[in-house]
């Protein structure tokens, strides 16, 4: 079963994919911001990572940018998923390394889409 990791600091969203997720037939990891959400990356080595961008302790880019930079982790498969639609931070994302960036709200089925691309599903 592939883990993902859900780095979010709004719970209702947070539980929302959780159940999403567990209803898909994945396993999905929580943390409640950035810096919880590198170190479990770190630790537990999900399968993928669905990212806020604006959370506390570390914000998307850098939670990215961190895994990036390891290459335990650099290969990591890696969604944003936020409320910031700008062009401007979606072109960074993307160049940062995120596969996918999602705007809030989502459609879900979009969603499945992209993460079966990723890991497959």
């Amino acid at each position: 079963m592939a883990r993902i990791l859900i780095i979010e600091d709004e719970a209702g969203i947070r539980a929302n994919l959780e159940r999403f997720l567990r209803l898909e037939g994945y396993e999905p990891l929580q943390a409640v911001d950035g810096k919880q959400g590198l170190d479990t990356a770190r630790a537990e080595r999900p399968d993928l990572v669905l990212c806020d961008i604006r959370m506390p302790e570390l914000n998307g880019f850098q939670v990215l940018a961190a895994l990036r930079a390891d290459p335990a982790t650099a290969g990591m498969p890696f969604i944003f998923i936020t409320a910031s639609a700008e062009r401007d931070s979606r072109e960074f994302g993307l160049d940062l390394g995120a596969h996918d960036y999602v705007a809030k709200p989502f459609d879900l089925a979009h969603l499945r889409d992209l993460i079966a691309r990723r890991i497959g599903g």
